[in-house]
């Protein structure tokens, strides 16, 4: 699967196709990941192609696409419902649109998805499908490309911000990689 660019600096690795963020947020984790199993078997880097590179040039990445993701990019919105000053407020998500105690058919809720008021509930801390290859953000709650939060991209942000905030040894703080044989890659040409 090819990377693109965004104008913002978000990885597109699905082909600038809609709801990007699940990906990035996933990478973003398996970045940190592959870091911290470099580290483990003290393996400064890798070589892609005639290319080193160190293992903190992982880290870089994964920081990049969660700073995005939290509101570092040019929309400056953060993709996470409730986080920072400016944040969706259509989701596309049936129980964040429709009011509470109301007692709704599968096709009653129709009304609401299609309604261009904010959500009356607001669901803290889900991330959105987000923007499109070229930054731009519709917080439309009809067009699921934008808006939808899905479990996947979720799980993939949780991930990402706990290995992101290693506070002392990294998602490995318990010997994860102990038992694992280390690569054996060829060292870093610097040293």
């Amino acid at each position: 699967m090819a990377a693109f660019i965004s104008t913002g600096g978000l990885i597109l690795l699905n082909h600038g196709e809609p709801e990007p963020l699940q990906y990035a947020a996933n990478a973003a984790f398996l970045a940190t990941l592959y870091s911290d199993y470099l580290d483990a078997s003290d393996t400064p880097g890798w070589y892609c192609g005639p290319s080193f590179f160190k293992t903190q040039v992982l880290r870089d990445f994964s920081t990049s696409q969660v700073d995005y993701i939290l509101g570092k990019n040019p929309q400056n919105i953060s993709y996470v419902v409730g986080f920072g000053q400016k944040y969706p407020k259509h989701v596309h998500h049936r129980g964040a649109s429709i009011p509470k105690n109301k007692k709704v058919t599968c096709e009653g809720g129709w009304k609401w998805k299609e309604s261009s008021n904010e959500n009356p509930n607001t669901i803290e801390g889900a991330m959105v499908a987000g923007p499109d290859k070229n930054d731009g953000f519709h917080d439309l709650r009809a067009n699921y490309n934008y808006t939808q939060a899905t479990l996947v991209g979720n799980s993939g942000l949780v991930a990402a911000l706990v290995a992101s905030s290693r506070g002392g040894g990294g998602l490995d703080r318990n010997g994860l990689f102990s038992a694992i044989t280390p690569l054996s890659l060829s060292p870093d040409p610097e040293t």
